[in-house]
This record gives C-alpha cells, structure tokens and sequence, in this order.
C-alpha cells in the first residue's frame, strides 16, 4: 500500500476519521496486516471478498477455506475469524441483561448475531421465565439436522434443568433461505404437543436465515 498516499491508507485512515470510515476491504486489510509477494494486504483484502461474496460470504467460511486463498493462510485466517466472533459477541446481549422477548422479530434479532449465517446447522432453545426474560441460551444439536436427530427429551431435558417456564427452539438454514421444510413442520408439532403435556410453552420456533428470519408463531402454526 506505498503507492497509496498516506491518508489513504487504511490504517491512518481509521485512526484519522474512525472504524466507520473504512470500507470491508479496507478493514479486511487491516485484520489481515499485510499481503504477500506481489500483493498488498488491501489487493489481499479485494480478492477474499470477491471469491466469497463479500463479507456475508466471510462470515460463512471456514478457516480451511479461507486459508487457501492467496496471501491469506491459516494464521491469517484464524484472525478473519476472531474478528468475526468478536464482532458477532459484541451483539450478543449479555445474560445479565435479561432481556424480555416478546415478539418474534425481538427473538430472531437476539438470536440472529450469534446463530444466524453460519455453515453448519445449529440447533437450539432459548430458557425463558413467566415474563418471557431470556435465563440463557443453548444449544441441543450441531450438524444436519432433521426431526429424527433432535428429540423432544433433549430439548426438554435442557428446559426443566434450566426451570424453564417457556422456551424458544431456534435453528438456522446455512442455505440463507429460512422457509421451513417439513421436518421443521414435524418437529414442531412433536416439541408443541411434549411442552403441553410437561407444562414448558413452546413460545415460537425461529428459523435463522441470511439477515432473514422465518417464525412459526407469525406463521400461525403455534
């Protein structure tokens, strides 16, 4: 980045007029902290973005993948990585908050910086009180995911542990699509009727997409 002039550069650039200031790349280039031979960390920074789609596609990459890019490695991207878990736990309400969820859209917006866009499947449920105030958050099942996998017996199991009033099951579509596929259908149906019966309310299953949400209670199907 010589070529640049100094006020150009990412690094005083940030320092002169703040973080805010700073294009993707110009910020994927500082985390990155320099390039390779014949490449500059912001050439580096470019070409990352544009083989996955920008930052949504960084979000969605593992370190192998990122590592393979040119310039980039595995140290290199082990601090892609960092950053982006720092970035996703600084919109992560703290449990202290205890924040009271409400309405869908509330529930998709706490959960969907810590779960939503990933790669992998995660399943989970968020423990509520009689207030509907967030006890915590946990997660039951990592990987595909379908209604023979998660078994009402874990999730409730992680309720009654947690004295859950109610619950939020939640899970996210690595595809970015949230709709609902039929073993979602199913495995709703089979959660609603056990909390019925144990007395924990199955509050809404929420389906985490890319900066989309899909909510059985809107949905009118709980």
């Amino acid at each position: 980045m010589k070529e640049l002039s100094p006020a150009d550069r990412p690094r005083e650039k940030l320092l002169a007029h703040g973080a805010a200031a700073l294009g993707d790349n110009e910020l994927v280039a500082l985390v990155l902290g320099s390039g390779c031979r014949h490449r500059d960390a912001l050439s580096v920074s470019n070409e990352l973005l544009a083989a996955h789609g920008g930052i949504r596609g960084l979000v969605r990459s593992s370190a192998d993948d990122l590592g393979q890019a040119p310039g980039v490695g595995r140290a290199k991207a082990a601090q892609l990585l960092a950053a982006i878990e720092l970035g996703r736990r600084t919109l992560t309400q703290a449990p202290r908050d205890r924040v009271q969820l409400l309405a869908p859209r509330e529930t998709a917006a706490f959960l969907m910086p810590a779960y939503g866009g990933r790669a992998v499947e995660r399943f989970g449920l968020v423990l509520l009180d009689t207030k509907y105030r967030v006890i915590r958050t946990t997660l039951v099942a990592v990987g595909t995911l379908n209604s023979s996998v998660v078994q009402p017996r874990d999730v409730f199991r992680e309720a009654a542990v947690g004295s859950a009033a109610a619950i939020v099951v939640f899970h996210n579509h690595p595809s970015g699509d949230p709709t609902p596929s039929q073993d979602d259908v199913d495995l709703t149906r089979r959660l609603a009727a056990a909390g019925t019966l144990l007395g924990i309310d199955v509050v809404d299953h929420i389906i985490l997409g890319d900066a989309r949400y899909c909510s059985f209670k809107e949905l009118g199907k709980l």
